[in-house]
Formats: C-alpha cells, structure tokens, sequence
C-alpha cells in the first residue's frame, strides 16, 4: 500500500488507539492473574494483536466485545508451536520473562525484522536467573526452558524499559527480590501496573525491584490513548498546523513526555488539560497551537526517553530556524528499521538539509519537495514521511504504507478527519 500526499494544512480535535505499551502489559499480567479481568481501549494495532495471538497459544482464554477485553486468568500451558511474536519486539522480550519462570520449554520467533533485533540482552539476565536461553547467535528464534528462577540484581545498560520489565516479570517467578538498576529511568508502565494489580513493587532513585513468587489480582482498566501515536498528531499540528490540534485521552505518564518538553523548547505552543488518573497512570488532553519553531540539541540522556519520537524530531528540524542536533541515540540503529539511516535517507530524498551521524543527526531548516520516499517497513518512518508530505511542494508518494498499522491503524483516517490530504494510493 502507498500513501498519496499533498501539501495541506489541519486542525480540530481526534483521537489516538490505546497505549501498546500498556495494551502489551495489561493483557500479560491479566493472563497471570486469578479470575478474569476486564480491559477497555487496548491498542488496536498489529503488535498488540501479536501479543494476544502469543497468548491465545498458551491456552489463554481472551475474548472481545466490542471495545471490551475479557482475559481469563490462570496457568499457562505448553504452546503446541513456537509462538509468533510478528513484529513485535515488546511481545518477544516480555513474554520471554514470563516463559522463562514456566514449568515447560517454550520457542519464541518473529519476522524477518524481528529476527534481526537483538535478544542477547533479555537472553542474560534470565541465564543469570537460572534458566537456558538459546538463540542465534543474540537473535530470534528464542528457546527458552522455563523451571525455577533465582532472584538478582541486575544492572540495565544500555538503558532499556523492555529489558527491564523481561527480568521484573520473571521476577514473579524467583524466589527473593529482584531487582533491576538503569543508568537513566525508563518509561514505568510495568510498575504502575504491578502496583495496581497488587504486586509490591520497590522503586528507589534508579533501581525497582519486586519480591516473588507473586501474582497480580485480577483487575478493570481503561487503556489511555498512547501519547507516542499523539506525537505524530502533534508533530503534525507544529508543521502543518492551521488553527489547534487537541488529542483526547491521552496517557501523560512521566517518562513518556520528553517529546512534549522538546516541542515547548522547540517553541511550540502546547498545553496539557483535564488531567487524571485512571489504572495508576496520569492522563489527560494535549493541544498544540503552531508557532514558528528553533532548533534543539537533544543528548544521550534525553534521547533515551524519546527514541519512538526522534523521527519526529528530524521532521520538525526541517521547519526550524537554525540546526537540531541529536546524540546518544545509538539504539536507533536496532529498531524496526536503523531509523537513523532511514531517516536520513527518506528525509534526504525530500531535500531536507539531514546528516547521518553514528548516533543520531543533525538537520537544518530546508524547504521540502514532494517525491517517492520508502518506509522500510517501519511503522514510525511511515508515518513520518506522511507528515512531511503534508509540507513538501508538489506530491508526495509514500510506498510501504501499510507499516503504520503495526501501532496506528487508522493514521491515514485520523489525519484526513483533521485535514490532512493523505489518501490511500
């Protein structure tokens, strides 16, 4: 599928699918969970899909009415095939916790991108805890021979909120307390959600820990909007913005909101409202108001919080007056596609002023043309490259279109609702 893009400016208000990052978490610890458990709003995209599929095979009970999740709760049993994670790098390290404390061997695979994403880093910790992980050479195929699990404490560098919520969920299988320390805090959705079903979770300065054997109780939970789907919506109102742009529901946890305090430092004016709480997560609505823009430099420490935005970051580098400079994004290159390459490559295509550094970019303020631009298979690169059609003269073809699916179904949709001229080709 392709996207056919012209240059068109938006405003009004929409709505973003439920957070994956929550949707993957919840659906895993409902499946631990005694009795059965309610979530609404999960995240409609493919790599949430791949996580209930995964789960489906382990013989739990999930069924859907209309925007209502039931997961039915208990002990996993033996999958009769490896599981598929698709493209889903927070299904395969996740699960890869649980299954590792599972009285059975389990086999866990992907496609040909997930396959080429490195899995020596969840496959250490749980070797250090006690069980046998296999893999080729650091990538999936992932065989894991579950049993007994010792706790540890395990330094989390680099910095990564997928590795360490693969050693806190098998920690709910280790005897004593496990714990995981990170040289920069990462988003703590597992956490909150252990909290909030129960689990006693230690969190001091840069190291939480939990104490097993534990079991989260079953539980109801509204899945806020996922504030990384809204950054594109926001992205889109500071480039192509002709009036506001609110997003609805949005979660606004903490450790996910270094896109919002790059757009304010950037220059954009955005404000957050009716802020909440619900499932131990903050969440509210974001409007963003267009102004003209000034380059940034963004380091290591904050990269680290924001790397599904840093696309975004190079788009809107292009609009701003001066030069954004990104560092200390190393693990750019190990995504979906090496988002560092592709974004330069696909921006570059555009004519943006974009240089590939080792660890990040650098971009000046350029005058885009529309042309033929690729997503690699990307679904963050995809929707990139339509926002920017949005600004480029003439038109704009983005081929592989259909990537944007894995985490945001309905982006071609929600943009067109706004104003935005990107159609189905």
């Amino acid at each position: 599928m392709r996207w056919q893009v012209r240059p068109s400016g938006i405003a009004g208000e929409a709505a973003v699918p439920g957070d994956k990052s929550i949707s993957h978490r919840a659906l895993m610890l409902a499946a631990l969970a005694d009795g059965t458990s309610s979530i609404r709003g999960l995240g409609d995209g493919e790599d949430v899909a791949s996580t209930v599929a995964c789960l489906r095979a382990l013989r739990v009970r999930i069924e859907r009415s209309g925007d209502q999740v039931c997961v039915q709760g208990g002990a996993l049993r033996p999958p009769s095939a490896p599981l598929d994670a698709g493209n889903s790098g927070t299904t395969m390290r996740l699960l890869s916790g649980i299954l590792a404390g599972q009285p059975f061997d389990s086999v866990v695979t992907g496609d040909a991108s997930l396959c080429r994403r490195p899995m020596g880093r969840i496959a250490r910790p749980l070797m250090e805890m006690g069980t046998q992980v296999d893999t080729e050479d650091g990538h999936a195929p992932i065989r894991i021979r579950g049993g007994r699990l010792r706790a540890i404490r395990y330094r989390c560098d680099p910095p990564s909120a997928q590795v360490k919520s693969c050693v806190l969920l098998a920690g709910l299988f280790a005897e004593g307390s496990t714990s995981v320390w990170e040289t920069v805090a990462t988003r703590d959705h597992t956490e909150r959600l252990m909290r909030a079903t129960g689990i006693a979770v230690d969190a001091k300065e840069q190291t939480v820990a939990v104490h097993g054997p534990a079991r989260p109780r079953a539980f109801d939970l509204c899945v806020p909007g996922d504030l990384s789907s809204a950054a594109f919506l926001l992205a889109g109102a500071a480039i192509a913005g002709v009036g506001d742009v609110t997003v609805r529901d949005v979660g606004l946890n903490p450790t996910r909101t270094g896109f919002l305090q790059v757009l304010r430092r950037m220059g954009c004016d955005l404000e957050t409202s009716e802020e909440r709480e619900e499932g131990g997560e903050p969440v509210g609505s974001i409007r963003v108001r267009p102004a003209p823009l000034t380059g940034v430099e963004i380091g290591a420490d904050e990269a680290a919080t924001m790397l599904d935005e840093l696309p975004l970051v190079a788009l809107l580098g292009t609009v701003a007056a001066g030069e954004t400079r990104v560092t200390g994004a190393g693990e750019l290159r190990v995504k979906e596609s090496d988002r560092i390459a592709t974004v330069a490559a696909e921006l570059g295509r555009l004519g943006a002023a974009i240089e590939e550094q080792p660890d990040g970019f650098r971009v000046r303020g350029s005058r885009l043309q529309g042309t033929r631009v690729q997503s690699h298979g990307d679904h963050r690169v995809a929707m990139m490259l339509g926002l920017a059609g949005l600004i480029a003269a003439g038109e704009t073809i983005v081929e592989g279109a259909e990537a944007a699916a894995v985490s945001f179904p309905c982006f071609g949709s929600t943009m067109r609702g706004l104003g935005g001229m990107i159609h189905d080709a």
